[in-house]
């Protein structure tokens, strides 16, 4: 049985209007399709991306409402590709208090544009970067506190994936236990800050890939969005050694590589840390 994948990332500039943005998507998902890909992934704010709270909820919806999905389910079924879209602001009714929150929501679609899995964004993005760059997601989402490990068919041969989202990628032990509970391969949809990314981007994503021993999809914005506000774009498919397969740089459009997932267990064979991690304690 063949354990080869073709896998495309979608590298582009949300708008803030989402359907506008979908237009842009439907196009990257058709070159995607050309290229016989089995598996797209978008980045983190699929669809929309807005700097202030008020207009981020003014825009979000429950998930049974959401066009995004909605759109993406009719396009997997379509071109018969599963897709991952990286994140949509997603609205979660409390029944507790009759009200909602906002979640930062992955959603795995299969070809028959099913959910497969979903996962809110557990670390979020506080931080003070300069007097001008300043992100406080948490005044905005409210943090997830689960690992996803999602599966997909791919022939014969069932393929497990971890779901991350962008500042998850500086938490290396989200990641050792997704690798740890099967993940062969890891996705880190992003909206990554240029500031941060020219140094931190391409290291941080090899070492959650060699460290595990899996393939990682990491899907980016590129491009600015409001008031200076610029992500780095560089979106990167890397293999379980390492190696920088693609690399999406600064333009708008898709990359797309051929991935044999049986280099997990070679690599895990080689190098079998999730093996030999051994508990200890700390003394101070």
């Amino acid at each position: 049985m063949s354990s080869e994948i073709i896998i495309s990332c979608l590298q582009y500039t949300s708008f803030q209007n989402e359907e506008v943005t979908l237009k842009k998507i439907s196009k990257l998902i058709k070159k995607a399709s050309d290229r016989k890909s089995s598996l797209i992934a978008l980045p983190e704010c699929s669809t929309f991306i807005y700097q202030d709270k008020n207009n981020t909820i003014e825009n979000a919806s429950f998930e049974n409402e959401s066009l995004t999905i909605k759109t993406i389910k009719k396009l997997a079924i379509h071109y018969r590709i599963n897709i991952l879209i990286g994140s949509l602001q997603t609205k979660v009714f409390n029944k507790n208090k009759n009200n909602f929150f906002l979640v930062n929501r992955s959603f795995l679609i299969d070809i028959k544009g099913n959910i497969i899995c979903k996962y809110d964004k557990i670390h979020m993005f506080d931080v003070i970067l300069s007097d001008k760059e300043k992100f406080f997601e948490s005044k905005t989402y409210t943090s997830g506190d689960k690992a996803i490990i999602g599966k997909l068919n791919f022939g014969k041969k069932k393929i497990k994936f971890g779901l991350t989202i962008c500042y998850d990628l500086r938490f290396p032990h989200l990641y050792r236990d997704l690798a740890k509970a099967g993940a062969e391969i890891i996705f880190v949809p992003s909206a990554f800050a240029k500031t941060t990314g020219k140094d931190h981007w391409h290291s941080l994503l090899k070492a959650r890939a060699i460290e595990n021993g899996c393939f990682i999809i990491a899907p980016a914005q590129t491009g600015i969005h409001f008031r200076g506000r610029k992500s780095f774009g560089h979106s990167l498919i890397i293999s379980p050694w390492g190696k920088i397969l693609a690399d999406g740089k600064t333009k708008e459009g898709v990359i797309t590589s051929k991935i044999n997932i049986d280099e997990v267990n070679a690599c895990r064979k080689k190098l079998p840390s999730l093996a030999n991690e051994k508990s200890y304690k700390l003394e101070n």
